[in-house]
This record gives structure tokens, C-alpha cells and sequence, in this order.
């Protein structure tokens, strides 16, 4: 029976799983390179080699992802403006003249940090619990009224007595950035179980791939062109007599996604609890167990943190290889993020049309080394503008090689039922992976110079690299024994 691919599917376990040719395992399947699909039998299931050559077709003919991927356009959309929105806010409410605004932007950051860190993994065990579709809908749904709601908490505190200083209004948007952050943390865990639920083995490739080039798009836009953005639309809205433009672009793009996700039917298991419910800190610990029992799956864990942790670094040491790049400020970093970014969505289309050719462990290994080397081109051309862009692209689309892979084999081979406790433990481990560099890479670059550190972090990418081939090439021989 040919299932149609807008159908939603389950997959067992992948050390369950196998064809009816030699019974090959799921993640042997992964290994085959196009050579190897050559030289199949006759018999071979032809549906299974067919859709390489197809690239984002069969994914975009996918009515569940296109209504789960179009949700998502709104939902990041929404994410990185908010931010702009915050800034747009304290400098029209509460940042006085020549102040600097620093200590208000650093306070919002903190605010969205914390439930990152806090419920990133308790967050991933409910997901399990719950319907996927409904946290989706719900969280987006939320965080829209959230948003919205912002004009009358600033409307209803404008004239009550600061705290510690500090305006009670400006309280109030931490508390909103609070709770968007939170349901931000129940949707990342929802969003990634549902891909493998809507979308076949074969294709989560492509998925992942289209996913990764929306995140990017979206992230350029969003920092790119948010506040012209959201100064047009205020304009508009001033017309009619309102003055919320702003929170409504942002609240309506979060409400909008949540109306999309609805048409979404993820045919998922429902969640039938036993007698005793687990404690959720036990069913951490089973995720846990699980990475400590799946090899491949753990080290690709290892890999998106090691590849969130260089991009975290990156982000910090922009700021000093603007300064001392002569043509351009230290403000104008955002020219070398946004190259990375535009690097990682052209690398994710690529390797969504021919990505299926190779297996996940030879793009991690191929990616790791182009990270490394460009990191090395980022050390030597620290003061010419051209040459430290193309190197940024080039690590950006190496970057996707890396990622995009990694995040399609946790996908591919984590059972249903683990998928919330594995990706809310991997959301926790990127909060940090992305938080520390923050924090340490400024102080590495001052003690022992950006040099020094741009090949600190092209040896780090490498290591990842190889242990990654290594470990996961010992799984497939694992795997593939039939005395096991």
C-alpha cells in the first residue's frame, strides 16, 4: 500500500524497522549513497529511490507540512520582530534623553533567557503528554494575546508609582516577555515531534532543509527591515485613530499562524497515561537514558550544540571584527551575521534538492571540515570587508551541512513516544549552548586576541566533526549485526 504523501505517518523505532531486501535497517537505509541505490535489486522498493531526484517536491505536495511550514513562517516572523518591538517600546515609553539603552535591552533579554533555560526540558515531557497540534495552536494563539494586550498594561500603568526606579510599565513587558519566552519553549518541542509525524523518512531531508531556510529568511528579515516595518504599519494604524501598529503586526502574525495550524492533522498516537503517571523529572531522565542508550542520536545532539555554541561566539566576536575592520563601525556588525545567515539558507536549499545523495554522517563530516577552514580564512582576512563576507557565507553554508543532517537523524530515529523529552532536552541544550559563549567568548578574544580564537574555534568544529563520523560509522556495524 503507497501511502500519499500529505498523509500523516508513524514510525516505529529504527532498530525495528526493515525492508523487505535484505533486511536493511532504517539506519543503514540513511548510509546508502547514490552508488549504492545503482546497484539495488529490481525488486527494491522503487518508491524509496524515486523521491531523491525530486527534492522539495514531494514535500511541498505535503498539505500537513505546507500548513505546518506556512504556521511557521508567521511564528518566526513574529519571534525575531519581537525583539524590535521591545527596543521600539522602551524608547517611546521609558528611556529619558541621553541615556543609554543598554541596561532596558539587557533586562528583556534576561527575561526571554530564563524560561529558555528554566522549561526548556520540563517543557519537552508535556509535549509527550499532549496533543502536538493543540500545544502548536494554543501556544501561538497565546503569545498573540500576550502581545496584543501590551497597549492597555502600558495604558492601565502609565501613572502608577515606579518600582525601585524603575516604571511599572516596564515591569509589565518583562512579565509579557516572560510568558511569550515560556510558550516559546512548549512550541519548539511540538513543532520538531510533528515534522516525523507529517512527514516520511525519506523526506525529512528537504523538510529539514525548507525549515533552516525560512529560520534564516526570517531572521534577516526580521532584524533586516522590522523596524521600517513596524513604523509602516503604525502609520497605517495611526490613520484610523489607533496607536498600537506595532504590537498588532506582531500579535496578528502570532494569532495568524495559530488559525494556519489548525488545518494541520499530524495523525499522532494519543497519549494514554499508565495508572501511576511518571513524575515529569522521570521522564526527563528516561530522555536521558535514551541519548545514553542512541549513540547516533546523542552525537548528533553534540553536534547542533556544537555548531549553536561556534554561531553564539561568532555573534560576539562580529562586533570586534567590525571595529577593526577599517571600512566599516563596530555598530555595523550586522552585515557579517546577516551574511552567515544568507550562507546557511542558500547551503539548506542546496543540500534540500541534492542533500538525499549522501548520508548524514559524510555531510556532518564534510560540513565540520568547511567550518574549520573557513574559520581559519576568518583569522587570516581579519581586516578586509570582502574576503571575512564570503568567508561568513561559506561558514553559514557549511554550517547548514552540519546542522540540518543532524536534526534530521534525531528525528528520523527517535520513537514517537521520546520525541517531546528528546527535543525538549535538546531545546535546553542549544538555551545553552547559546548562552555561554555569550558570556565567555568576549573574555577569550580580550585575553588572548580574535585570531586565537577564530582557530580555537575552527579546531572545536573539526573534533566535533570526525567524532561524529567515527561514533555514528560504529553505530551503523552495530546496528546492521544480525546477532544483535
Amino acid at each position: 500500500m503507497r501511502l500519499s504523501d500529505s498523509e500523516p505517518t508513524t514510525h516505529d523505532p529504527p532498530e525495528q524497522q526493515a525492508f523487505d531486501w535484505g533486511q536493511t535497517s532504517l539506519s543503514r537505509v540513511e548510509e546508502l549513497t547514490a552508488k549504492e541505490f545503482k546497484d539495488l535489486p529490481a525488486d527494491a522498493d522503487g518508491a524509496l529511490a524515486k523521491p531523491l531526484r525530486k527534492g522539495f517536491v514531494p514535500v511541498l505536495k505535503n498539505r500537513n507540512f505546507l500548513a505546518l511550514w506556512s504556521g511557521q513562517v508567521f511564528s518566526q516572523l513574529a519571534d525575531k520582530i519581537y525583539l524590535v518591538l521591545m527596543i521600539a517600546l522602551i524608547t517611546s515609553h521609558f528611556q529619558a534623553a541621553n541615556q543609554t539603552i543598554s541596561g532596558w535591552v539587557s533586562a528583556i533579554m534576561i527575561a526571554f533567557t530564563i524560561p529558555a533555560v528554566l522549561f526548556g526540558s520540563l517543557a519537552g515531557v508535556f509535549v509527550d503528554r499532549w496533543s502536538k497540534k493543540r500545544v502548536l495552536v494554543a501556544t501561538n494563539l497565546l503569545r498573540g494575546v500576550l502581545v496584543l494586550a501590551i497597549p492597555a498594561l502600558l495604558w492601565l500603568t502609565r501613572d502608577w508609582t515606579p518600582i525601585y526606579n524603575l516604571p511599572v510599565g516596564f515591569y509589565a513587558l518583562l512579565g509579557v516577555t516572560f510568558l511569550v519566552s515560556t510558550l516559546t519553549q512548549f512550541f519548539a518541542p511540538a513543532e520538531q515531534a510533528t515534522i516525523p509525524l507529517i512527514v516520511k523518512h525519506r523526506n525529512l531531508l528537504p523538510a529539514n532543509s525548507l525549515y533552516t531556510t525560512t529560520m534564516m529568511a526570517s531572521l534577516i528579515i526580521g532584524f533586516a527591515v522590522g523596524e521600517p516595518l513596524l513604523g509602516m504599519t503604525d502609520a497605517l494604524i495611526s490613520r484610523l485613530g489607533l496607536n498600537f501598529g506595532k504590537e498588532l503586526l506582531v500579535g496578528s502574525s502570532y494569532i495568524i499562524a495559530g488559525i494556519l495550524l489548525l488545518l494541520l492533522k499530524t495523525g499522532e498516537k494519543k497519549y494514554i497515561p499508565n495508572r501511576e503517571t511518571p513524575h515529569v523529572f522521570s521522564d526527563i531522565w528516561d530522555g536521558l537514558q535514551y541519548l545514553k542508550q542512541n549513540r547516533r542520536v546523542r552525537n548528533a545532539l553534540i553536534q547542533l550544540v556544537i555548531l549553536f555554541s561556534v554561531f553564539a561566539a561568532l555573534a560576539v566576536l562580529a562586533v570586534r571584527l567590525a571595529e577593526i575592520i577599517p571600512v566599516i563601525k563596530a555598530s555595523q556588525f550586522g552585515f557579517l551575521l546577516a551574511a552567515g545567515g544568507i550562507g546557511m539558507a542558500g547551503g539548506a536549499a542546496i543540500l534540500g534538492h541534492w542533500g538525499q545523495r549522501f548520508s548524514h554522517t559524510k555531510l556532518s563530516l564534510f560540513g565540520s571540515a568547511g567550518m574549520a577552514g573557513t574559520l581559519v580564512g576568518m583569522a587570516l582576512f581579519t581586516h578586509s570587508l570582502w574576503l571575512s563576507l564570503v568567508m561568513t557565507i561559506l561558514l553559514g553554508s557549511f554550517a547548514a551541512l552540519v546542522g540540518i543532517p543532524m536534526q534530521t537523524t534525531i528525528q528520523g530515529e527517535t520513537p514517537e513516544e521520546m520525541r517531546g523529552k528528546v527535543f525538549g532536552l535538546q531545546n535546553n541544550a542549544i538555551n545553552i549552548a547559546l548562552s555561554l559563549p555569550l558570556a565567555l567568548a568576549g573574555v577569550a578574544e580580550t585575553m588572548f586576541g580574535l585570531h586565537s580564537v577564530f582557530l580555537g574555534l575552527s579546531v572545536i568544529a573539526i573534533i566535533g566533526g570526525i567524532l561524529n563520523w567515527y561514533i555514528s560509522g560504529t553505530g551503523v556495524k552495530i546496528s546492521t549485526n544480525p546477532d544483535k
